[in-house]
């Protein structure tokens, strides 16, 4: 998980324009994947991030998020501000990503750490 994060964090830091955008956006659902990976499997975890992240990305047609994001860097990180239809593809791009990159974690795993 902290290779995700750093991934999603470094591309947004570091890369511009459309590639740091929905890479970001592909890692932020990578990201959930690699959390929801602790208690499910990979295909309902795989889904439950997309879910996840189309929850959020509809919320910002509230303009709440845009509110939250424009007072708190962390708010802007986590519910972003404006909706775009595209990041819906991403997020699910993301979520399959996670199935092939990230390990879910098995009792042997959690018992040698």
């Amino acid at each position: 998980m902290p290779v995700v994060l750093a991934l999603g964090l470094g591309v947004r830091a570091f890369t511009g324009g459309d590639f740091a955008k929905y890479a970001g956006v592909a890692l932020y659902a990578t990201l959930i994947y690699a959390f929801l990976s602790f208690w499910l499997r990979r295909l309902w975890a795989a889904i439950t991030a997309t879910a996840i992240s189309w929850t959020v990305e509809f919320f910002q047609l509230t303009g709440i998020p845009a509110d939250l994001s424009a007072r708190s860097t962390l708010a802007h990180l986590i519910l972003g501000s404006t909706f775009n239809t595209p990041d819906l593809f991403w997020y699910a791009a993301g979520a399959a990503l996670g199935t092939l990159v990230v390990r879910p974690p098995t009792a042997k795993n959690l018992a040698n750490n």
